[in-house]
């Protein structure tokens, strides 16, 4: 644990805090910290910074309820920006998303991120087990934790589902307990393939399932 002293802050008394989930690692805003906020980020457990535009303490969600809660301050090589990983309550932006960086500038074939390319990368997190990674813990607490974690995540969302607010909170929960169903595959070599097909196999037996009711009812 470094002091907190050591910190470089700019001419205004300032330190950049890129704000990053925990869970997926996304980067959900860059807001400023000054000494004072930092201080009440670590007392509190909750992240404050300082409005530069307001010239005020601000702390997330005092208003919006959308807090975030912090599980870690990471300090770069420079001590001149910070990294605040945290599980969040709702939107992180002001706007209404999940994170503030949405106007893309540039996006290539190969951003695209599909399920086999998350299936993926969670295969190389449980090979290789970097440090600091949230599926890391998941994998290093093994299968009781993942399916802790997906009963979790189930429950959150029906309680989403049942929300009058609009969906964004569902579709939140559900990209959630989707992550958490794919690490559980990844624990117990279930591959994405073996479940599509499973799925397309459904359409046949219900048909046929259907077609043996009817034919029944037929010779009643």
């Amino acid at each position: 644990m470094m002091d907190t002293d050591q910190l470089k802050f700019d001419e205004n008394g300032l330190i950049p805090a890129i704000v990053q989930d925990f869970y997926t690692d996304k980067v959900l805003t860059l807001a400023y910290m000054n000494r004072e906020s930092l201080e009440i980020t670590l007392k509190e457990g909750r992240t404050c910074f300082w409005s530069r535009s307001r010239k005020c303490l601000w702390r997330k969600g005092e208003t919006s309820g959308n807090i975030q809660k912090v599980v870690s301050i990471t300090a770069d090589c420079d001590l001149d920006a910070l990294v605040v990983k945290v599980i969040k309550t709702g939107p992180a932006c002001h706007l209404g998303t999940d994170s503030c960086f949405t106007n893309a500038v540039c996006e290539t074939q190969a951003q695209a991120f599909s399920p086999d390319d998350l299936m993926d990368l969670l295969k190389g997190r449980k090979e290789q087990m970097p440090e600091g990674s949230y599926t890391t813990y998941l994998f290093e607490k093994g299968l009781d934790k993942i399916l802790k974690k997906i009963g979790e995540e189930s429950t959150e969302v029906i309680i989403a589902a049942k929300s009058l607010e609009g969906n964004g909170e569902l579709i939140y929960e559900l990209a959630d307990l989707y992550y958490h169903a794919l690490v559980l595959m990844v624990e117990k070599g279930v591959s994405l393939d073996e479940v599509r097909s499973e799925l397309a196999s459904r359409h046949v037996i219900d048909h046929k399932v259907k077609q043996e009711k009817q034919v029944a009812g037929e010779n009643a």
